[in-house]
């Protein structure tokens, strides 16, 4: 239902252990398989008491968590990706990160993620400020109107100087998005604001 990045509590030493016990394991099992995989391996990690978790791979990004990372990205990510197909991403790759902040809190159908109903206009998108960002997932053109086609239909993103600030302009475009039966969470990042 959302995400902010960059994730509260997560320090270097943290990451570097997710990778060593769980990335660059799961990508030396494809090559013992004999998998040449040159493509995004998104994991999906729950932090607990006995640490970190694997809950799903994806061979895609993730939706809400790639939606709060990559405007976050002040490098060129094209070339990242490119090396990465081309087989030629060096094993420590220039990357460079802002420091700003970023929320993405989604709007979704009546009744996601259990049954929903789909074919509804989505109107409002024109009154979102600019400097929000908004990710379609699951809306769809239909004689020229923009319906949803999906439980999560979109995800309004705002960045910050703090993550107060960039949760504030996510709520300020999620508030804008009507459709019939749309909602969205207003306590994605709040455990972060403050920390």
């Amino acid at each position: 239902m959302g995400a902010y990045s960059p994730p509260l509590g997560v320090e270097d030493q943290l990451v570097e252990r997710v990778a060593e016990t769980v990335l660059r394991p799961a990508v030396r099992e494809l090559a013992s398989r004999g998998l040449d995989y040159r493509c995004v391996l998104y994991a999906g990690i729950m932090l607990t008491p006995d640490g970190p978790r694997v809950l799903e791979f994806n061979a895609r990004f993730g939706d809400p968590e790639t939606q709060v990372v990559l405007p976050r990205l002040r490098s060129d990510v094209v070339p990242l990706l490119l090396a990465a197909a081309l087989g030629e991403l060096p094993d420590q790759p220039w990357v460079e990160w802002t420091e700003r902040p970023a929320v993405g809190v989604v709007v979704a159908s009546g009744g996601y993620p259990e049954s929903y109903e789909t074919g509804f206009e989505v109107e409002g998108l024109s009154t979102i400020p600019d400097e929000v960002l908004v990710f379609h997932a699951g809306t769809r053109v239909v004689a020229g109107r923009l319906v949803t086609s999906g439980g999560r239909v979109l995800t309004a993103v705002g960045m910050g100087d703090d993550v107060e600030a960039a949760r504030m302009a996510a709520l300020s475009g999620a508030v804008r998005v009507r459709f019939p039966g749309a909602f969205f969470r207003k306590d994605i990042a709040q455990e972060a604001i403050g920390a």
